[in-house]
């Protein structure tokens, strides 16, 4: 179930903060680029851009007149109607499943209550890969309309790699959601407040020097989901749709300008979707470590001497800065793999997704069942 408010004025405010989440999204992207650039350039002992703006800021302005004033063109050979529709769709799924993922604490002012996300499905994980995996429809759109034998090949690779790869991402997905026992985002980093604490077996116990997050109860699905996220990003090591030794530039060889910049837009919103998702099951979400969201209220409110409202607003902010922080880590991770790790072999690619992580992502939800109805049934 879809919460969008209760009263007009919620319902209005809610869609305009889906709007605003999408822009967020949009506006980030530049900026991602220009951090790619000079990450890269910091790991290569280079410059980057450093000529328009300073430390070349103002570069990200002139690639977007650049883009907008690419020539318009379809190949002779290829579909119209499919070339121009799949950037198009590039963007949306990666864009509406993002905005499934909590932000922050629910914003509460006397008896309204604002997510801070762009709406709240009760199963948020099941909808985020439903619509996220729809990008394989895309990349297969953009390879078919434009009549290339390089683009087909190239979206065919991809196609096949994010099929592969979202059986293991699913099932490391599935120990997550038994330890939680939810399928809920928001309940999920509820459960991961305060220290680390296991409850089982007929006793509780507690670990005061680590948070209480999802990566400590399921390493294994955090390792298998963490690089399962960057072959379904198609980034490297697993960017073999865009193979420029073999495939020229893949499922997008004949895009340019404007349409090439969606399908950026859409590569991006996935890093995006992955380290957000990363951060909800296995880093605490928004939480800050050690600490509870009552616990971060009550202190704003005796410190700062602040009213319940404005500690409400204080603590929606605090969190959401502490989200942030993880997300940014995340996608600085997502940058600097890409600039350090050579790209594997096709056959590589598939051996790993088959024959290693989707048998390990099996073993862990096994195991996860196991130790869940042991710590269940059986007290020490």
């Amino acid at each position: 179930m879809m919460d969008m408010g209760s009263t007009p004025f919620e319902i209005t405010i809610n869609l305009v903060k889906t709007v605003l989440v999408f822009l967020m999204m949009v506006q980030l992207v530049p900026i991602l680029v220009w951090v790619e650039r000079r990450g890269s350039a910091f790991i290569q002992n280079r410059f980057g851009p450093n000529r328009i703006g300073p430390l070349g800021l103002l570069q990200l302005l002139a690639d977007a007149v650049k883009f907008l004033t690419k020539e318009d063109f379809v190949p002779d050979k290829g579909n119209k109607y499919l070339f121009y529709a799949a950037p198009i769709f590039a963007l949306i799924p990666a864009s509406i499943a993002y905005m499934a993922i909590p932000m922050s604490t629910p914003l509460i002012i006397g008896d309204s209550k604002f997510l801070i996300q762009g709406f709240e499905i009760n199963v948020g994980i099941v909808f985020i890969l439903g619509v996220s995996s729809l990008a394989a429809y895309t990349i297969l759109m953009a390879g078919w309309g434009s009549g290339s034998k390089f683009a087909l090949m190239g979206a065919m690779r991809a196609a096949a790699q994010i099929v592969s790869y979202e059986l293991a991402l699913g099932l490391s997905i599935v120990g997550v959601i038994m330890t939680y026992g939810t399928f809920n985002l928001s309940d999920m980093i509820a459960q991961q407040q305060g220290a680390l604490t296991f409850t089982g077996f007929g006793s509780t116990f507690t670990a005061h020097f680590l948070p209480n997050w999802g990566i400590f109860y399921q390493p294994l699905g955090a390792l298998i989901f963490f690089a399962s996220a960057f072959a379904e990003s198609n980034r490297l090591p697993f960017d073999l749709a865009e193979g420029e030794a073999e495939l020229v530039a893949g499922f997008h060889t004949e895009y340019g300008g404007f349409k090439m910049l969606m399908f950026f837009i859409g590569e991006y919103g996935h890093m995006m979707i992955a380290s957000g998702l990363f951060a909800t099951f296995f880093l605490g979400g928004y939480n800050i470590p050690y600490t509870t969201v009552q616990g971060v209220h009550d202190w704003l409110m005796t410190t700062f001497g602040l009213s319940v409202d404005g500690a409400n607003i204080a603590s929606t902010v605090a969190h959401f800065l502490m989200y942030n922080v993880k997300f940014l880590i995340l996608l600085w991770i997502f940058i600097h793999v890409r600039w350090t790790l050579p790209r594997f072999r096709y056959d590589q690619l598939m051996d790993l997704g088959w024959k290693t992580m989707l048998p390990w992502a099996l073993a862990n939800t096994i195991l996860t069942s196991i130790v869940i109805f042991a710590a269940t049934q059986f007290a020490f």
